[in-house]
């Protein structure tokens, strides 16, 4: 889902000696876990999507806690669910989206988290934990958010973008690239026909997928993290991405830009969980405790080009990301987007295997 966005090396250590100075104060929150002294030979496994992370923060957890981060990649919200159902690898600390998250909890996959081994908690804003996809909030931690929309190269596309209908364009023929997985793809389809993205309506389901049928000649590639290097490299004109990784993109490439379309589009909410039967719970919730400590979220934040869903962490960013209207976008742009949630069994599985219907024709 997130490719990995160069870290602001200079500016990073700068703000990370500022927030730790800060850290100091009377009244300042720690971002250490709940742990009188380290203890040497302890580690979490953490899986997490591609890169979604600034990994130096590692480094600085295991320096106050003795614990080791093994971490790993994932690329779908699919693909982390189907690796632990599979139970083919075990891990203590998992970063799934809302609507798998509410799956999760059904399914009776998910710890309940111990709280008190977590108090950097409470800086997150209530608005993201009290949620439809963890309502008791006892399963996750928010770790970051955003909305998703069209990236496009201006040099190749010289019309306004405003639409989904850009996407279903026969003259861009050969450089749409589009996500590889259904709800995200269906969901763009389901947008532009003024249906919601958690319709169950399988009427609704099958117009979105004839629409699907008829983009798939137009359609480069389908791809996930690659579409960050694709565009980036002016290898296609354009493909939805996340908001986050937009930034880095058009600092990388002044010549893309990035819009929500008018339609509305996907607003997410990323968070930390831990798997049912993990083997570190403890050192789970210590790295989940550090991850809301302020040090660690401003410079997970300023790094990735997320949205940080800390209230305390957001007031010490820069002003100049705090505000950038593509990471923490406007009321009337995120009035017309949607969060994506769980769907009854008999549709997730439809939509799956239309997608594998589509892509296998």
């Amino acid at each position: 889902m997130k490719k990995s966005i160069l870290a602001l090396v200079l500016v990073s250590v700068i703000s990370l000696s500022f927030i730790f100075s800060a850290c100091s104060a009377p009244n300042a929150q720690s971002s250490a876990p709940v742990e009188s002294k380290p203890a040497e030979g302890r580690v979490v496994d953490v899986y997490n999507w591609g890169e979604y992370i600034e990994e130096s923060i590692f480094d600085t957890f295991k320096e106050e806690t003795g614990i080791t981060v093994n971490y790993t990649t994932f690329a779908t919200n699919e693909e982390l669910y189907a690796k632990l159902k599979s139970g083919g690898a075990m891990y203590d600390v998992i970063i799934p989206s809302d609507y798998m998250i509410s799956r999760m909890i059904e399914e009776d996959m998910l710890e309940k988290l111990d709280i008190k081994n977590i108090p950097n908690s409470a800086n997150i804003d209530q608005r993201f934990t009290k949620t439809e996809y963890d309502p008791t909030h006892e399963y996750s931690i928010p770790y970051m958010w955003g909305t998703v929309g069209i990236v496009y190269n201006t040099t190749m596309v010289k019309e306004p973008v405003d639409s989904w209908q850009i996407l279903f364009d026969k003259k861009y023929s050969g450089q749409i690239l589009m996500f590889d997985n259904s709800r995200d793809a269906f969901g763009i389809a389901l947008k532009l026909l003024g249906y919601s993205f958690n319709t169950t309506d399988k009427t609704q389901i099958d117009e979105a997928f004839s629409l699907l049928k008829q983009q798939k000649p137009l359609v480069q590639a389908y791809v996930m993290d690659q579409i960050f290097d694709k565009l980036s490299g002016g290898e296609a004109a354009m493909g939805p991405y996340y908001a986050g990784d937009a930034v880095t993109m058009i600092e990388e490439n002044p010549d893309l830009n990035f819009v929500v379309p008018k339609e509305g589009a996907n607003t997410f909410i990323d968070a930390m969980c831990i798997p049912k039967g993990a083997t570190h719970k403890t050192e789970g919730e210590a790295f989940i405790n550090f991850m809301c400590g302020d040090s660690a979220a401003v410079l997970n934040a300023d790094s990735t080009g997320y949205s940080t869903p800390s209230k305390t962490a957001l007031v010490l960013l820069d002003e100049e990301i705090r505000t950038n209207p593509i990471i923490y976008p406007p009321d009337d742009v995120l009035k017309k987007c949607e969060t994506f949630i769980n769907l009854p069994k008999e549709i997730s599985d439809l939509y799956d295997n239309l997608w594998i219907k589509l892509k296998s024709e």
